[in-house]
């Protein structure tokens, strides 16, 4: 009997990790600490909402069914500053709105794999994406990284056979944070176009990357839509994660083959949302800024505060966009002793053991902070309670 889907894989992590807090108590002198999750907690800036509160009441079409692909409007506007922002061309044609990135990446292995082949995806990895190769039937081929947390082309290499449809890089990363270097990800580029493959590139957190500039040049390569598949999500830098607003930039061909998915599992993606991440685009490149200055502070506070923890053995493995990498220094594996620090130090975070395959041991002396919503006096009392652990 086969299995359904579903059943091919495991729960929801953050999901899971929200039941931990049952039966636990907390104060005000003592309040909980939630760094599980990658997500603002603040509602977009008041610009956007009167926007999106205008639209729904003046534009009758917001509320009817879209375009598969999404807005044109918005469908350019990307084309238009993301070309400019990587020094490449893109056509609005090559671009489509998805709700969410999440989606857009359900998408794209879809429109390129099939049941039984491979994916390579490094490790430690972003559990949706390991979660719906497993739904899809296709194999999930990790390719570990070092004490950097930086995958290896040539290791990637050694993995590929006639199965192989694609590697997936993330960056900067979740959940290891670390910014992958432009010669990195254009070795990856390479080899994929050297074999034939799909590179997917989610950059869902790439307001927050601390370089200047573009991260990669893999645009300015005049037949990059050959190979490359870029992912983003509107949430992170408009705080619209409600509103399920996604994008993935690649060939007008294979966003044909895309359209299909879209059509039979959303029909078109959020028309308020749509709205809301145009105007963003167009409106609040200073507001970003902003934003993006504020979580670079709080990374730097990350590093500031460490010798905190350092003292009692925990290690800072990765640092950036909005996650924290830790090593922790107990006996207790990660699954145990995540659920352990809600009760203890009234902190909820996410275990290595999440983002890594069952069969790989590092993952239990891992744990993911994502310090997006704790300001540098919180990252300050999140260390001294970890420091503060005896277990």
């Amino acid at each position: 009997m086969t299995l359904p889907r579903t059943a091919t894989t495991f729960a929801p992590p953050v999901m899971e990790a929200r039941r931990w807090l049952d039966g636990v108590s907390f104060s005000e002198d003592f309040p909980l600490i939630n760094v599980s999750q990658a997500a603002p907690v603040d509602p977009p800036p008041e610009g956007l909402r009167r926007h999106i509160a205008e639209t729904a009441l003046n534009v009758a079409d917001a509320h009817l069914y879209g375009p598969v692909l999404g807005l044109p409007e918005l469908r350019a506007e990307v084309a238009c500053q993301f070309g400019a922002a990587y020094g490449g061309d893109i056509a609005a044609a090559q671009v489509a709105i998805t709700s969410g990135c999440n989606q857009a990446f359900c998408a794209a292995i879809t429109a390129i794999a099939g049941e039984g082949d491979e994916v390579i995806l490094p490790t430690p990895w972003y559990f949706n994406h390991k979660m719906w190769l497993d739904m899809m039937g296709v194999r999930t081929v990790p390719l570990a990284t070092q004490g950097d947390l930086l995958p290896d082309p040539e290791a990637a290499e050694a993995l590929i056979n006639d199965r192989t449809r694609a590697i997936v890089l993330v960056t900067p990363n979740n959940p290891g944070g670390v910014e992958y270097p432009a010669d990195l990800v254009q070795a990856f580029f390479d080899l994929a176009r050297r074999r034939g493959l799909r590179l997917i590139v989610d950059e869902t957190y790439r307001d927050f990357d601390s370089r200047t500039g573009a991260p990669h040049d893999l645009f300015k390569d005049p037949d990059w839509h050959d190979t490359l598949i870029q992912l983003y999500s509107f949430s992170k830098a408009y705080r619209l994660t409600g509103h399920r607003v996604g994008a993935m930039v690649t060939s007008a061909p294979l966003l044909a083959e895309v359209e299909k998915f879209l059509d039979t599992v959303t029909i078109c993606p959020n028309q308020l949302g749509q709205h809301g991440a145009l105007w963003g685009m167009q409106n609040l490149a200073q507001w970003l800024a902003g934003e993006r200055a504020e979580i670079l502070d709080r990374r730097a506070a990350i590093s500031d505060h460490l010798p905190l923890v350092a003292d009692k053995g925990w290690e800072l493995m990765g640092v950036g966009a909005y996650f924290a990498y830790m090593r922790h220094p107990f006996d207790l594996p990660s699954n145990e002793l995540a659920p352990a620090l809600v009760k203890e130090a009234h902190v909820l975070t996410l275990p290595g053991t999440m983002f890594m395959p069952e069969t790989d041991p590092a993952g239990a002396r891992q744990l993911r902070i994502a310090f997006a919503n704790v300001d540098r006096s919180g990252i300050r009392t999140l260390f001294e309670r970890l420091a503060a652990v005896e277990l």
